[in-house]
């Protein structure tokens, strides 16, 4: 982890590096799909076909072989767009720029693996009381995402010496029940909805059962091994002959008298020996380096001593799996948060703590870093945020500020608060796609978004309200067709479908059918820029990380597959007196 490529300055460079990108393509994300066909959208940005943009898209590379001309466009071009039309000329260089200014192109990340090396160092491992397997009990997604997060989480706690979590959007407790459940953490699980604060503590309850049966059978089988391999089994069959004495010294047929490792056998591995192999072996020994297994007794044949001995002991491993227990426990509780909120009025036993969020969404994520910076019993962060969509802005797009009450998500540094940079919604909403997913053929429904385009063309044409407050929702879902699927909408709208015959509606269905792959490429042009977006909303969390004093290493780290989990990011934090690591 070097500090030259996460200083404050390097990150400020990536910053620039992206809003200059992002100034030339951020029209793009901010087009509504609704106005595709009312603006024009197609016209106005595009000179390129939509086989094309879908081609480039798609292989996500430059194509060999291209005509000279476009190497003479390419001096009048700014990632690929005209600098005297402003319209895309040159799909190739708008993608390959793209790569570049995406958070794995700006090589800002440093790798889950990285981070728990260097949280580690010379310490043991994360220490686990008990072995769960969270794919019994969770989806593969939600199994993947709690398993990476909380090995992190609970190296964090360990690095800094506590004992502490608070999960801030805890939901289900899905990640707050395993921390507690595999590595003996207290979690305090903070969720704005009491339902979901009410199924989080029955969902714990159920899954401490799971813990215990699955215990259970894991002694079961552990004792079921053991009886195997114990050390009356008899591994090789012995020459006659063999010296007694020598019988008598090892044990009858024990691991050791074979030199062959307790580990190997345990793991159901025997090897194929000679039966002179044994002879051999224990010959090259001296005696006093033989020693012979522990015979077992019968507790009949134990000295009254030894009974209460071994009762003493039972009862004192039973006292401290109880106050381990009680330590390891998750508390449910209801509040919503922000970043004034004062955790020790939430929390009455708090001490240092790690705190985490486990795609937070919106403003919440950015009030984790805040309150994470305020309060000094935080010790460290790590926060994976989502629904960019729903963050508050600070700043309108001609840069002035919002008469706005309470702290916005966007921008969190002072370094793009300083620019008054803003975003919008609709880019921020570009952010949230999936681009490798998208890229396999998943997360983009376009006969939705198609039929919602052309329902607005009709809206224009026939009705003075096209552009109500009101919203057409999920009508998709329940539509049998299209002419099914404005009738239905038409009704949410609360406008009059009498004025329009089915062939009416199917008419601007047939007439726009042909431009339906204009509306597939643009969007896939969206899932390209997507990661640009969400890169700069995550380097502005980075940067507010970097420019406070008391906050000593920091960093964007990738702890998810984003085939599985999408927003696989999270920014980590630790506070000055509570570690040896420099960002």
């Amino acid at each position: 982890m070097k500090s030259s490529r996460c200083s404050l300055t390097v990150i400020q460079q990536r910053i620039d590096e992206v809003q200059r990108f992002l100034s030339v393509t951020l029209a793009i994300a901010n087009a509504h799909t609704v106005e595709f066909y009312t603006h024009d959208v197609w016209k106005r940005f595009m000179a390129v076909t939509p086989q094309e943009v879908l081609a480039a898209v798609s292989s996500g590379s430059e194509q060999e072989g291209e005509p000279e001309h476009k190497e003479k466009e390419h001096s009048r071009t700014t990632f690929g767009f005209c600098v005297h039309s402003n319209r895309l000329v040159d799909i190739h260089e708008l993608v390959e720029a793209a790569k570049a200014q995406s958070l794995p192109g700006l090589g800002v990340c440093v790798s889950r693996d990285e981070l728990l090396q260097s949280l580690r160092g010379s310490e043991s491992e994360c220490a686990e009381i008990d072995k769960l397997e969270p794919d019994e009990f969770m989806n593969a997604k939600k199994s993947h995402e709690v398993q990476c997060m909380s090995k992190v989480v609970a190296c964090l706690a360990q690095h800094c010496g506590v004992k502490q979590v608070i999960d801030v959007g805890s939901g289900k407790g899905y990640l707050s029940s395993f921390l507690s459940l595999q590595y003996g953490l207290q979690v305090f699980g903070i969720d704005s909805s009491s339902t979901n604060t009410h199924g989080a503590q029955e969902r714990n309850r159920k899954l401490k059962k799971f813990s215990r049966a699955y215990q259970k059978r894991s002694k079961a089988a552990l004792t079921q091994v053991e009886a195997q391999y114990s050390p009356q089994t008899e591994l090789v069959e012995r020459k006659p002959g063999l010296n007694q004495d020598r019988d008598t010294l090892t044990g009858s047929g024990s691991q050791e008298d074979l030199g062959v490792s307790v580990d190997v056998l345990a793991a159901g591995t025997q090897p194929e020996l000679g039966p002179e192999t044994g002879e051999l072996f224990l010959s090259a020994l001296s005696a006093d380096v033989i020693h012979p297994p522990s015979p077992r007794v019968s507790p009949s044949q134990l000295s009254v001593e030894e009974r209460e001995r071994r009762k003493r002991e039972n009862l004192e491993k039973k006292a401290r799996s109880r106050r381990e227990g009680a330590d390891a426990v998750f508390s449910p509780l209801t509040s919503y948060v922000t970043s004034e909120t004062e955790l020790r009025n939430l929390i009455t036993e708090l001490e240092e703590a790690v705190m985490v969020g486990l795609h937070t969404c919106g403003d919440l994520a950015a009030s984790t870093l805040r309150m994470f910076v305020a309060k000094p019993e935080l010790s460290a962060v790590c926060g994976v945020g989502c629904c960019y969509h729903l963050l508050s802005e600070e700043f309108n797009p001609d840069g002035q500020e919002k008469p706005l009450q309470t702290a916005c998500g966007f921008p969190l540094s002072q370094y793009l608060r300083n620019q008054s940079c803003f975003c919008g919604r609709n880019a921020r909403m570009s952010a949230c796609l999936a681009l490798e997913r998208v890229s396999l053929g998943q997360g983009i429904q376009m006969e939705s978004l198609f039929f919602r385009a052309v329902l607005h063309v009709i809206l224009r044409d026939h009705y003075s309200s096209y552009k109500s407050e009101k919203r057409v929702g999920n009508v998709y879902s329940k539509a049998k067709s299209f002419v099914d699927y404005v009738r239905r909408a038409l009704h949410r709208l609360e406008l009059d479908d009498s004025k329009l015959c089915d062939s009416d509606i199917q008419s601007y269905h047939d007439a726009y059918k042909a431009r339906m792959d204009e509306m597939h490429a643009f969007n896939m042009l969206k899932v390209a820029l997507a990661p640009c977006i969400e890169g700069l909303i995550l380097l502005d969390r980075l940067c507010y990380l970097k420019e406070q004093e008391g906050v000593s290493f920091s960093a964007l780290v990738q702890l998810f597959d984003p085939l599985l989990s999408p927003r696989c990011y999270a920014v980590v934090g630790l506070k000055s007196h509570s570690t040896k690591l420099k960002s």
